[in-house]
């Protein structure tokens, strides 16, 4: 049975905005590997539009980025919406009920799926279907945007903590 994972990185004052800080270089290596190793993703529109990026091809890429994208792409992918009409390559679109499409999504495979984006997670926090929260807790303070519980605070219980480069931590908890 697979297992449902939300992890983002996240401000000091717990917002998630990828234009206002991004990862280190050990970091951004951490995140390939754990694409690598991930069963699939699930997404939100939002979420999805924004890493469609990483279908398309540039030649100004250097090695890291390119693997990042080749383990993204290669990697099934589903995707909540109500309003696209059509995803891209290894990608399902998923419209009606989600309750149900993500119980059998995690009766049906084996690992770690990601849930990409917070509203997204909000709603499956809501059913009670996320078995893992991982937060990338940078020292960074925004003051402002979405925050990484976009919806409920669910009762939380510190399962790990990681250091991953010299100034991000991983913090990761499971429902209590």
């Amino acid at each position: 049975m697979a297992k449902l994972v939300f992890g983002m990185n996240q401000s000091l004052d717990g917002y998630v905005d990828h234009t206002e800080f991004g990862p280190s270089p050990t970091l951004f290596r951490h995140f390939i590997e754990d694409v690598r190793r991930k069963a699939g993703s699930v997404y939100g529109r939002r979420m999805y539009e924004i890493m469609r990026y990483w279908d398309d091809e540039h030649p100004e890429w250097d090695a890291e980025r390119q693997a990042f994208a080749a383990a993204w792409r290669n990697q099934p992918k589903w995707v909540v919406s109500r309003s696209l009409q059509s995803v891209g390559p290894n990608a399902t679109l998923l419209e009606d009920d989600l309750e149900s499409a993500m119980r059998k999504l995690k009766a049906e495979r084996d690992g770690e799926i990601a849930v990409a984006g917070p509203d997204l997670a909000r709603s499956l926090t809501e059913l009670g279907l996320i078995d893992e929260y991982r937060i990338y807790l940078h020292p960074v303070v925004l003051g402002r945007g979405t925050p990484y519980f976009a919806g409920p605070r669910p009762p939380l219980r510190l399962m790990a903590h990681e250091r991953i480069d010299e100034d991000v931590i991983r913090l990761t908890y499971v429902p209590a």
